[in-house]
């Protein structure tokens, strides 16, 4: 039988999941207000695209000049979250879903499609590799661990870069640990506001949260990767939502 793939809408999205944390019973809330995020970046072309089955199997993309990323690409449209995951891997759902974006991008007239990935596997990323064999081109890489990926559609268009503001890897606050997120994932908040500040006040550790609140805030960050990125006396360490936990905490700090 056929995938049937099913495109989130504001008419549609209280009755249909998101995929994740649809089972995570401590992120409920979290996964309200990504919903609720959604709900409001529609009106700004951003499409959730997913199988219409109880599955991670999906993919979210925006106009690049509309993502919350800090990245240069006129005219394009940028890849967020695209995820298969377990027994859904290996059916084409994700050369399905990635085609549908390219498809989306000729028919609005794109220059192509770009996505910010780790140049080595990143958590809460789409896998580069694979994205690599698909057609897409590295633009340009940071020293801490980041790549800009672009499928052109016009292939005289100019590459995207990344904004000046991420170019370094460090941000403003240089003590402790500071961390900068968004309503982007459905973890997110849950994690952030309660598994990390319980661990960092176990240790002693000082803690400064961000979260971006609007495109212009995410746009302007120190990080690439808005869903989650933590700084340790301000170095980048991680996109890695884990590292909130406990256990986690020490090895992604180095401690």
């Amino acid at each position: 039988m056929e995938a049937k793939y099913i495109t989130l809408t504001k008419e549609n999205i209280e009755k249909e999941h998101i995929c994740c944390a649809f089972s995570d019973k401590k992120c409920k809330d979290s996964y309200e207000l990504k919903k609720a995020w959604l709900k409001k970046e529609f009106d700004n072309g951003y499409i959730f695209r997913r199988l219409d089955e109880r599955a991670k199997v999906f993919i979210e993309y925006v106009p690049a000049e509309k993502a919350w990323i800090p990245v240069t690409a006129p005219n394009y449209l940028m890849i967020n979250c695209f995820w298969v995951s377990g027994q859904y891997k290996g059916h084409g759902h994700a050369k399905a879903l990635l085609q549908s974006a390219i498809d989306d991008a000729r028919a609005q007239g794109k220059e192509g499609l770009v996505t910010v990935v780790g140049t080595s596997k990143f958590h809460f990323m789409s896998d580069a590799k694979w994205l690599l064999r698909q057609g897409f081109e590295t633009v340009e890489k940071l020293p801490y661990g980041f790549s800009l990926l672009a499928l052109k559609i016009n292939p005289a268009a100019p590459d995207p870069a990344f904004k000046d503001c991420i170019l370094s890897g460090v941000c403003a606050d240089k003590e402790g640990v500071v961390v900068y997120y968004t309503h982007r994932c459905p973890f997110a908040e849950f994690h952030v506001r309660n598994s990390l500040v319980n661990v960092a006040e176990s240790k002693g550790i000082p803690l400064k949260i961000i979260r971006l609140e609007t495109m212009e805030q995410a746009q302007d960050a120190p990080t690439p990767a808005t869903i989650f990125s933590l700084f340790y006396n301000g170095k980048f360490v991680t996109t890695d939502l884990s590292a909130c936990i406990d256990k986690r905490f020490d090895k992604a700090l180095g401690l």
